[in-house]
């Protein structure tokens, strides 16, 4: 049995982000990865310049095997079933195009912490004063003891099922997926990433240029079909943006969930368990999650040293440290600080005032079609009430947060 300060589970960004503050407090800190580094990630990879600052700060520069081709995006385009696109470019200038399965890697091992890969999380049990990590090596169990445990081990999060068995249950789930197209001829510009609004697409739609070839991805309700959803947004690339590619030679998806930023519904954990990054919820706006992960995960490593400094109830450090990446990533969802403040790290609220009269109205009522959407998951008023809430006393309320 190994004993240890602090256990994390996932060789993530937002782990790197906890184990360089922990590390750098001199507490011994090891990460568990169920594959073997440099293991493949899911994700598009456009970085937000938040997080691209993030890295910087924290890691240093980025080498170039860390990133895809194009290196760089310059920013979000918007499409609407009206025919109508907006192009807004991120504040700050382009940033990084990470490849995740080296950068998480690097980010790692720029952290100092101890990896321990191809060890899959098994289970825990909070003793008070420490915490039993089981788990399996090769297929063997090992055990761990550890102060204190940190999951930020993804969406599905084996950490929070440990946790809260039922938590998972008691949320909507989506699947999203991504098909990769040799290209025949494609208009749209490779410096952005495209995203479109319309509900007959998919509940997430996307496409952006990666190492030569087109990803044309989609998210939907799980158990609906991929191949279906899939071939349905090649053909309207096809017939409205003149968008000719090659079938598909490689794909793959996951399973996420957009709910807790939208109603502030996180979960950061109980005891000596902590939960981070995207297990926690946090999610930017069309479903950019690295920025956020690497915050709330340096957030997580700071409020276990705050709270061992102090003597202080872990929980309660963490719960109110966190709230200000709570205040950052709901702001984004929010209705009333998308209508009047500036929430994103590019100026909708510009672009769309750059628009004819005629236009803004189309985009306005494709918009409200494309939320309708979401009717059925009961989001709204649960939105508004958070909404009201940062409105009327400055923050968003814990009572939710499990």
């Amino acid at each position: 049995m190994r004993t240890v300060d602090v256990i994390i589970v996932g060789a993530s960004l937002s782990s790197a982000a906890a184990a360089k503050r922990l590390v750098d407090a001199g507490l011994e800190t090891v990460v568990l990865e169920r594959s073997r580094l440099p293991r493949h990630k899911i994700c598009s990879g456009i970085l937000s310049p938040r997080g691209h600052r993030f890295l910087l700060e924290n890691f240093g520069p980025l080498p170039a095997e860390v990133l895809h081709q194009p290196t760089s995006c310059r920013g979000v385009t918007f499409h609407f079933p009206s025919m109508v696109s907006m192009p807004m470019d991120f504040f700050g200038g382009p940033t990084p195009h990470l490849h995740r399965k080296f950068s998480d890697y690097w980010a790692i091992q720029r952290s100092g912490a101890e990896v321990h890969d191809q060890t899959s999380f098994v289970g825990l049990h909070d003793h008070g004063d420490h915490v039993m990590v089981q788990a399996k090596r090769n297929g063997e169990p090992v055990e761990y003891r550890a102060r204190q445990v940190i999951g930020a081990d993804g969406p599905s999060s084996p950490v929070v099922r440990a946790v809260y068995p039922e938590y998972q249950k008691s949320i909507p789930w989506f699947f999203v997926g991504q098909k990769f197209h040799e290209i025949i001829e494609c208009p749209l510009d490779e410096q952005y990433f495209h995203f479109w609004f319309h509900p007959k697409l998919g509940h997430y739609t996307w496409s952006h240029a990666r190492d030569g070839r087109q990803i044309v991805g989609v998210g939907f309700k799980r158990g609906d079909n991929f191949a279906g959803k899939h071939a349905n947004v090649v053909n309207y690339l096809a017939e409205k943006h003149g968008v000719r590619l090659h079938p598909h030679t490689e794909d793959e998806g996951c399973g996420e969930n957009f709910g807790p930023s939208l109603i502030n519904r996180y979960v950061f954990g109980k005891g000596n368990v902590l939960i981070t990054g995207q297990a926690a919820g946090f999610l930017n706006m069309i479903g950019e999650g690295m920025s956020c992960a690497l915050h709330s995960g340096a957030i997580c490593g700071e409020a276990v040293v705050e709270a061992r400094l102090h003597n202080r109830p872990m929980q309660e450090m963490y719960r109110k440290m966190i709230a200000s990446e709570v205040q950052r990533t709901t702001d984004q969802w929010n209705p009333l600080k998308i209508a009047f403040a500036r929430p994103h790290e590019a100026d909708f609220p510009a672009a769309l005032m750059a628009l004819s009269r005629r236009d803004r109205v189309k985009v306005l009522r494709d918009m409200w079609r494309f939320v309708v959407l979401y009717k059925e998951f009961k989001w709204g008023r649960q939105i508004m009430r958070a909404a009201m809430q940062r409105s009327l006393f400055g923050s968003y309320s814990g009572k939710l947060w499990q």
